[in-house]
């Protein structure tokens, strides 16, 4: 597999949202299991589900496959919330689509929260119980 040979954490990314139009992307460690119920009550969002693509685009700008935490660049009205992994943070470099998922980049974890302060997106962290 290619990741493999690429070193640092490898992720997955979801754009979900609840029945109130609250939209969240939860970024995780590649082979975490998330079990939405449980995430939806951790991140206070009650039920939810995966956001339409039209959504994705509308608020992100990418397709779905090709979502990661540098979509939030595009949320320019900061309406959607960010929660991440704690454990994927143990990782450097941590690498992710850059909106495009044929290409994978990395980045130093201090490096990401930066960038998602610099967009307005301070995330919430998330411990392995809460998915």
């Amino acid at each position: 597999m290619l990741r493999d040979s690429q070193p640092g954490g490898h992720s997955k990314s979801l754009f979900l949202r609840n029945k109130k139009k609250q939209m969240w992307l939860v970024t995780a460690e590649a082979d975490r299991k998330i079990d939405l119920k449980r995430l939806g009550e951790s991140v206070g969002a009650g039920r939810i589900g995966f956001a339409s693509p039209e959504r994705l685009m509308t608020h992100l700008g990418v397709i779905p496959g090709a979502v990661s935490p540098f979509g939030v660049i595009n949320d320019v009205d900061g309406v959607v919330r960010v929660a991440l992994d704690r454990e994927m943070l143990e990782h450097e470099p941590l690498n992710f689509h850059p909106l495009d998922n044929t290409k994978t980049t990395a980045i130093g974890r201090a490096d990401l929260l930066r960038f998602l302060e610099a967009t307005g997106h301070e995330p919430l962290m998330l411990e392995p119980g809460q998915f």
